[in-house]
């Protein structure tokens, strides 16, 4: 949730301290890498290729057409 769309100031507060933390981690992680981690869509593909070695598009089921 973004932080405008908080309604209390506590909540304000705890969204911006999250953003924040979420932020520094993503630094750390990026300077032990060595490299910037994807974002978007190429970050979910990366984490779901991790996970199992196939891409998100791979898993999943073909639909069957019914008319």
């Amino acid at each position: 949730m973004g932080v405008e769309q908080v309604r209390t100031k506590q909540g304000k507060e705890a969204a911006r301290g999250l953003h924040r933390s979420t932020a520094a981690e993503e630094r750390k992680v990026e300077a032990q890498k060595g490299s910037d981690l994807a974002k978007g869509a190429d970050r979910v593909e990366e984490r779901s290729r991790s996970s199992d070695g196939k891409g998100a598009g791979e898993k999943q089921a073909p639909r069957s057409k019914r008319h």
